[in-house]
């Protein structure tokens, strides 16, 4: 029984990770990997779907996944929360990285697009507010307008 899908929870130095064989049981249960560990531990693995909710540091470990032949698709994390456990059980990282391997698999599942690297840089300085939005007059209500009229 080989390994055919991964899901990963993402976070600062510890992730989880949860990986099911062909028959859908769960093969790779490992709750606490740590950031040193992660590479290692996927470059091991044979080709397969490794799924990630799309963060800002999901693209970078997506880009590093994919030099070893897996597929990755990343997915916002509102469309992984139907798939959590309820109650208290579904709220921490292992469960979440067990959510993210059922979602991943879904096929009609929508997944983040994927940003190249050279465009990370760039997105970081875009993103600025408008100067010249301002809030509308108070005149420019429907219910003002409707007032007038009557």
């Amino acid at each position: 029984m080989s390994i055919i899908t991964v899901g990963v929870d993402l976070a600062k130095n510890v992730f989880a990770v949860h990986g099911v064989d062909d028959n859908g049981k769960a093969a790779l249960v490992k709750p606490k990997v740590s950031r040193e560990q992660m590479l290692p531990l996927i470059a091991q693995l044979p080709p397969c779907l490794i799924g990630m909710e799309a963060c800002s540091g999901a693209h970078h470990w997506a880009r590093l996944f994919r030099q070893y032949g897996h597929t990755v698709r990343l997915m916002a994390p509102e469309f992984v929360t139907p798939y959590r456990m309820s109650g208290k059980r579904g709220r921490n990282d292992a469960a979440d990285a067990a959510a993210i391997c059922e979602a991943v698999g879904r096929p009609a599942m929508p997944l983040a697009r994927k940003v190249p690297a050279s465009n990370i840089s760039c997105l970081s300085t875009n993103v600025r507010p408008c100067p010249f939005v301002l809030p509308s007059p108070a005149g420019d209500r429907p219910r003002d307008e409707l007032a007038k009229v009557m």
